[in-house]
């Protein structure tokens, strides 16, 4: 399994008891969905290793507390905090024809209800404030935040994102 096989689920951010529990930061808005797991995937050394889940639930709401087959002791859960968790992108919950995960709609064109065409989407940047799409337009790059504002409609079926953009930005970049 790669990482481009996987999406990142959260982090072991903390031991939690002397049993080899740990406490895990899930990267997610309904922490819920999760606690039903059977294993996941640590990364180690750039390598993703599968571990079984013997039991988990949810801690203050927001945290998952989780006990890992043979990891038993304190130390050994030690050794777990700040990895990183994965899942294969098969156990992501279906969105609705409007939703959609960022992986999804890497390579789709980008439609301008404007400028027609203006590229394809090669990632999307979440680093900021907010977040943006990274257009490839025949080597020029072309950023439009990610703003609800903006998506007219997705179009999974056919590979496209059609946008209603601010008068002038997609210029700034073609111009």
């Amino acid at each position: 399994m790669t990482k481009e096989e996987c999406f990142y689920l959260g982090k072991i951010v903390a031991k939690f008891s002397f049993k080899g529990e740990v406490l895990i930061k899930l990267d997610t808005d309904e922490p819920e969905t999760y606690t039903e797991m059977e294993s996941v995937f640590v990364e180690y050394n750039d390598n993703l290793v599968p571990f079984f889940i013997e039991r988990s639930y949810l801690h203050k709401s927001t945290l998952l507390r989780a006990k890992f087959e043979d990891i038993d002791t304190e130390d050994d859960a030690e050794d777990m905090i700040g990895t990183d968790l994965y899942l294969p992108l098969t156990m992501l919950p279906q969105l609705p024809e409007d939703k959609f995960y960022f992986h999804e709609i890497i390579g789709f064109d980008v439609i301008d209800a404007e400028h027609g065409n203006i590229g394809k989407i090669v990632s999307i940047n979440d680093s900021t404030a907010q977040a943006l799409f990274e257009i490839d337009k025949n080597g020029k790059q072309i950023l439009i935040p990610m703003n609800d504002q903006f998506i007219d409609k997705i179009d999974k079926k056919n590979s496209k994102l059609h946008v209603i953009t601010p008068e002038g930005l997609v210029d700034l970049y073609l111009g």
